[in-house]
């Protein structure tokens, strides 16, 4: 092979990786790449931001080396941000927009996001989630999703595809055929999803079906394996993208989740499983929050050249996946999209999505007891509260932050005694899915205390807690929403 060939090929081969990368500044590398070695661009993570003209500026400079280079970013909004990691969200998620129930306000909300990220030179964000809430015991997706109801969900996902690409950033349905009813988090192994052809195409499929039909620019394949489908993961799936491709109508680019996820890296491997999802019929190969570095990105450049040369990878199969990839940096927006963004909009859609159940009042400034659970790897530290929250409201109000090592025999005592004759309110997430926090609230509630529960994640039984308001996420504006409904009960 002569150096002009090789450097065609590996060119070829950058130009499907979307790396992410440390710090608030494109490193040399990453610009010299973009430049000179053909990469499609970079997937931007919470650890990237400061702020929206810091993020402007990095996305400028990329766009400066090279003006189809991929900006991307996972905004889904609510509980996932990128942009507001340090403080909240500024628009409910998914799920609390299904409650809401009214896709022309979702429209607003992902208009509101898209001239945002405009304004920021995003190119693509990898949103919306197009999975079902199908289990209360999936650890991954929850209020990332529109809710269990295919159809009603499917309305959802064509009113933010529309949103956000009516300001000309690329949305993403993923993680395609969806993970809502997984009970392992891809993230650290492989899913296996035992439903049938039938029941994925009545249930999983529908609202994949209509963000093709809305003419979204891209889906994310998910790391699942669908036993009907064959023994391989969707992301590396012959199979999968037959379905999307030849079934849905798909035209656009496929993106596959990050292939340093658990998934693949105990499995296939990173550099086996890129090859892999190429030759599937994958398009962008996504290396999230792992693998940052250039002898990473070199590393794979190698591997799939090298796939080339033995004939393991086909030469035309790279040039339609980096094509695909590169439409993704497509600067189609027109600049009057983006600067003023409509801030209202948020917290507007999260009063919408509040719902009581029983009869949630307070009747003084009370004791706020957050129960804290680990959060997930796509949500990430979550420094904002709603105790925070209700305390800017109520200044009287207390507030009491307990973890599972903390939730001994002694809490609820330790509580009673804190509470000193005030109302309690205990913030729980996905309440049921962790045993400490459906103990401890089965003895608060035989402790006497005026209690009412705030549920955050995806609302379940009561627990016993006659007094329940669902917020229906976590994000900045649904955790205001629901404070200003608990401070709106305060008497005089």
């Amino acid at each position: 092979m002569n150096d002009r060939v090789d450097a065609e090929l590996r060119s070829l081969a950058a130009g499907v990786l979307l790396p992410g990368f440390a710090g608030t500044t494109a490193p040399d590398w990453v610009r010299r790449w973009i430049a000179e070695y053909g990469l499609a661009g970079v997937l931007l993570f919470g650890r990237n931001v400061v702020d929206d003209e810091q993020v402007a500026a990095l996305s400028a400079s990329l766009a400066a080396e090279r003006g189809d280079a991929v900006v991307a970013i996972d905004e889904e909004g609510g509980d996932v941000t990128r942009l507001d990691a340090g403080r909240g969200s500024e628009v409910p998620g998914n799920y609390a927009l299904g409650v809401a129930g009214d896709p022309q306000l979702t429209d607003q909300v992902a208009t509101a996001l898209g001239r945002r990220l405009v304004a920021c030179g995003i190119t693509a964000n990898f949103a919306p989630s197009a999975d079902l809430t199908l289990t209360e015991l999936d650890p991954i997706i929850g209020v990332r999703s529109f809710g269990s109801d295919p159809r009603l969900a499917a309305r959802q996902i064509e009113a933010f595809v529309r949103g956000l690409q009516r300001c000309g950033v690329a949305a993403c349905a993923k993680h395609f055929p969806g993970h809502g009813a997984a009970t392992e988090d891809s993230h650290a192994t492989l899913p296996v999803l035992d439903r049938s052809e039938q029941t994925l195409r009545e249930v999983e499929l529908v609202p994949f079906a209509a963000a093709v039909a809305a003419g979204v620019r891209s889906v994310m394949l998910g790391h699942l394996v669908i036993p009907a489908w064959g023994d391989e993961p969707a992301s590396l799936s012959p199979k999968a993208v037959s379905v999307l491709r030849r079934e849905l109508g798909f035209t656009g680019t496929i993106v596959t989740d990050a292939i340093d996820m658990g998934a693949v890296t105990g499995t296939a491997g990173m550099a086996g499983g890129a090859i892999a999802a190429l030759r599937a019929g994958a398009d962008t190969l996504v290396i999230g929050g792992t693998y940052t570095d250039e002898g990473t990105v070199d590393a794979l450049v190698d591997a799939l050249v090298e796939a080339v040369v033995t004939d393991e990878l086909p030469v035309d199969r790279l040039y339609e996946a980096a094509n695909r990839t590169r439409e993704l940096g497509s600067r189609i927006f027109d600049e009057r999209a983006g600067g003023d963004w409509d801030r209202t909009i948020g917290l507007v859609a999260a009063r919408r999505a509040i719902v009581v159940r029983g009869e949630p009042t307070l009747a003084a400034p009370p004791l706020v007891v957050e129960l804290s659970v680990a959060p997930t790897i796509a949500v990430g530290e979550v420094p904002w509260s709603f105790g925070d929250q209700l305390v800017s409201l109520v200044p009287d109000t207390a507030v009491l932050r307990l973890s599972e090592s903390d939730a001994s025999n002694a809490s609820a005592s330790r509580i009673v005694a804190t509470a000193d004759g005030r109302p309690v309110v205990v913030v729980t997430r996905d309440a049921p899915r962790y045993p400490w926090v459906v103990d401890l609230l089965g003895r608060l509630t035989g402790s006497g205390l005026d209690l009412i529960r705030v549920e955050t994640g995806v609302p379940g039984p009561t627990l016993g807690v006659t007094a329940v308001l669902d917020t229906n996420g976590a994000a900045r504006v649904c955790l205001r929403a629901g404070a200003e409904a608990l401070a709106g009960t305060l008497p005089g």
